[in-house]
């Protein structure tokens, strides 16, 4: 199971049309909760979204997307 890249901050950015924290459209993020969607779409997204990120926004959700993986581990 692929862990959602959501990190909790939910703001969509009005010019590029994608979240700050996470880098998804509402598309993707329709996407994600869709049980029919599949891993490998889900793999594919989150190298999508993390090239749309730039500076501290890219640092910030590499940070809390590894600690959530971490989390769900326990």
């Amino acid at each position: 199971m692929i862990i959602s890249p959501c990190i909790s901050i939910c703001k969509t950015d009005p010019i590029t049309g994608y979240c700050y924290g996470c880098g998804r459209t509402n598309n993707d993020k329709k996407k994600w909760k869709d049980i029919n969607t599949d891993d490998s779409w889900k793999e594919k997204n989150l190298l999508e979204i993390q090239n749309r990120l730039k500076g501290w926004q890219l640092e910030s959700f590499k940070e809390n997307y590894k600690n959530k993986k971490e989390k769900t581990k326990l």
